[in-house]
């Protein structure tokens, strides 16, 4: 009896081994032939940043103080204004164009040029305002008060623009959004088992020294068309 059914269950056995054999060959030659494609990946995280439309990437708060005088009647009266406020530092992601992001095959690197930083108008934080005035006589025979008051509000949000565009704070403003940009690309591409770097940066920082290098590179919207056309031919 042993005999009898030793024969059929190496046969099985067999049969077993050599399925799961060809199993093994077929998966894996599937998974050498299989690879993530980066361009289309990129081409993903770029749709999905353009539906953000607008990223505030930084914000800064800032004290205006400026002081105006008016002088009527021989009388002059000063008034000066202590404002502060707060502004957003903004990157319009709708700009973010195709065209602009480019994936170099032999660095393995994904090239993204920004729109540049759009300063939002200052945010005045009202219940904080302090002023000082000087020249009650005209301010009271006279619409004077009213007078500085605005002419002292306009001045200040335009010094709040001002100190919102120093050198140091739109440095701070740039670095944050070349963090945001980049983790927005690199995190799907690694996340996808490919080892991509991501250089973000701005048109004016793109010197002559690195133009040769993205000049060799194709936008990922060039890429893309290319693919669409072999696919109807």
């Amino acid at each position: 009896m042993n005999r009898r059914y030793a024969i059929p269950l190496a046969i099985m056995a067999g049969v077993l081994i050599l399925l799961g054999a060809l199993s093994w060959l077929l998966l894996s030659k599937f998974e050498s032939g299989f690879s993530p494609d980066p361009v289309s990946i990129a081409s993903a995280s770029l749709d999905g940043l353009r539906e953000q439309n607008r990223l505030t990437v930084f914000s800064a708060s800032y004290n205006a103080t400026v002081t105006t005088t008016v002088t009527r009647m021989g009388l002059t009266a000063r008034k000066t204004l202590i404002m502060p406020g707060s502004v957003r530092y903004e990157v319009d992601l709708g700009k973010l164009d195709a065209d602009k992001v480019r994936w170099d095959e032999k660095t393995n690197t994904l090239s993204v040029e920004m729109p540049p930083i759009e300063i939002a108008r200052p945010e005045v934080q009202i219940d904080r305002i302090q002023s000082y005035d000087d020249g009650g006589i005209l301010m009271a025979l006279t619409d004077a008060e009213k007078t500085l008051d605005q002419a002292n509000r306009q001045k200040g949000v335009a010094e709040l623009a001002k100190q919102a565009k120093s050198p140091l704070q739109m440095r701070l403003a740039r670095d944050a959004a070349r963090r945001a940009v980049e983790s927005s690309f690199v995190l799907p591409l690694r996340a996808a088992g490919l080892d991509a770097k991501v250089d973000a940066f701005f048109d004016f920082e793109r010197g002559a020294d690195n133009a040769d290098r993205w000049d060799v590179s194709r936008s990922i919207k060039d890429v893309l068309g290319d693919k669409e056309k072999q696919g109807t031919e």
